[in-house]
C-alpha cells in the first residue's frame, strides 16, 4: 500500500469512526496500533468510556471481513471466547470489536513457564468445545485442492526462492508423491470445524473462560488433528516431545469423552497428528519464505528454524518421508546467504 493510499485509509477509517462513536462512547483520539499480522490486515486499540475496543482494519479488495463476521458469531453460540462484533462495514472493511486483552499465550509462556500446562489445558478444552461446532454450510471444506496449494508453497518459495535450489526431476517426482500420501492421509481423518491457525499467538490470556480466541476468518471443516498439532508443533514455541505426547493424550481423552470421532487407538491417532503436522509445517516453511521474498517480512525468517524441526522429527520417522529428508539435507547444505529485501 503506498503512503496516499495509506493516508486516504486512516481518513476513511476516522471518518467510520467519527460516525459509530457517540453510540458506543468512543474517545477516538485515543486510537494506537495494537498489532499486525501476516495478511493485509491491522488492529488498532481505543478506549470507550468504560473499556478499551479493537478496531479491525482490513481494506479490501486485499482483505474480506464477511468470513470474520460469520465465523465470530458460530463461535461465540457454539461456546468459543471471541471478540464480539459491536458494528461492521464490509464494504469498507472496518469492524469494532470488544477487547480481549494483550498478552497472548506466548507472551505469557515466555514471561512465566510454569504457566505453560495449565494454560495448555485450557486450549486444549476449548479445542474440543470449538470441534463440537457444527459448521457444515457456514465454512467451506479442506479439500484436496486447498491442501495442495498449501504443499506447492513449499517447493516454490521454501526451496526454490529462499534456497535457490532447482528441483532434479527426480525429487520433483518423489515430492509429489509425498505430497499425494500427505493428503490422503489427511482427507481420510474424521473432518471437523477446523480454526487453521490454533497457535500461541492468536490464543488470548483472558481472567475468565480462558483462552479468547482470534484469527479465525479461514476457518474450514477439515482434519481432526489439525488444530492440535497447530498447538503443539507451534512455530513460535518448541515444545520437547515427551510433553507434546502428554499434552496429545490428554487431548485424545478428552476428545473422546466429548464424542469427537478421534482414532479408537492412540497411536493411531499420533500417527495421524504427526502426517497433519507435517502437511502445516511444509505449508509454513512456504509462507514463511513468501512473506519474507514477496512482501519484505523478514521477521519470519527468525522462526524457520524451530518449524524446520517439526519437518525433520517426521520426515526422520517415517520412511515414505526420506526423499524430503534428504532433499533438506542437500539445500540446507548449499544454501546461499540472502539478504532482506523491503
Amino acid at each position: 500500500m503506498s503512503a496516499h493510499d495509506s493516508n486516504d485509509r486512516a481518513q476513511a477509517l476516522h471518518h467510520w469512526l467519527q460516525g459509530i462513536a457517540a453510540a458506543h462512547q468512543l474517545q477516538t483520539e485515543t486510537l494506537q496500533p495494537a498489532s499486525s499480522d501476516a495478511s493485509f490486515r491491522r488492529y488498532f486499540r481505543l478506549q470507550a468510556r468504560r473499556s478499551t475496543l479493537i478496531v479491525m482494519d482490513a481494506p479490501p479488495p486485499m482483505e474480506n471481513v464477511r468470513p470474520f463476521v460469520r465465523i465470530a458469531a458460530l463461535l461465540a453460540q457454539g461456546g468459543v471466547q471471541v471478540p464480539q462484533v459491536l458494528e461492521q462495514d464490509a464494504e469498507q472493511g472496518f469492524v469494532l470489536l470488544t477487547d480481549l486483552g494483550q498478552t497472548t499465550y506466548l507472551q505469557a509462556i515466555t514471561a512465566q513457564p510454569d504457566r505453560a500446562d495449565g494454560l495448555m489445558r485450557n486450549a486444549l478444552g476449548s479445542l474440543v468445545t470449538l470441534q463440537r461446532i457444527d459448521g457444515a454450510g457456514v465454512v467451506p471444506a479442506y479439500d484436496a485442492a486447498l491442501l495442495q496449494r498449501e504443499l506447492d508453497l513449499f517447493p516454490e518459495w521454501f526451496v526454490q526462492k529462499h534456497h535457490g535450489h532447482t528441483l532434479t526431476e527426480a525429487q520433483r517426482t518423489a515430492l509429489q508423491d509425498i505430497f499425494a500420501a500427505l493428503i490422503a492421509n489427511n482427507l481420510a481423518q474424521p473432518q471437523v470445524l477446523v480454526h487453521r491457525d490454533w497457535h500461541s499467538r492468536n490464543l488470548m490470556v483472558t481472567s475468565e473462560r480462558s483462552p479468547g480466541v482470534l484469527d479465525f476468518q479461514d476457518a474450514v471443516i477439515g482434519p481432526i488433528t489439525y488444530d492440535l498439532v497447530s498447538l503443539l508443533r507451534d512455530a513460535y514455541i518448541a515444545w520437547p516431545e515427551e510433553q507434546q505426547l502428554d499434552w496429545a493424550i490428554r487431548y485424545w481423552e478428552r476428545a473422546r469423552k466429548a464424542g469427537l470421532p478421534v482414532a479408537a487407538d492412540a497411536a493411531d491417532f499420533y500417527r495421524d497428528l504427526d502426517w497433519m503436522g507435517l502437511q502445516r509445517a511444509l505449508k509454513v516453511l512456504g509462507i514463511f519464505a513468501r512473506l519474507h521474498h514477496r512482501d519484505g517480512k523478514a521477521q519470519y525468517l527468525g522462526d524457520l528454524p524451530v518449524v524446520l524441526q517439526h519437518t525433520r522429527l517426521v520426515a526422520a520417522r517415517y520412511g515414505t518421508f526420506k526423499p524430503l529428508l534428504r532433499l533438506l539435507d542437500q539445500i540446507e547444505q548449499r544454501s546461499p546467504q540472502v539478504g532482506y529485501t523491503f
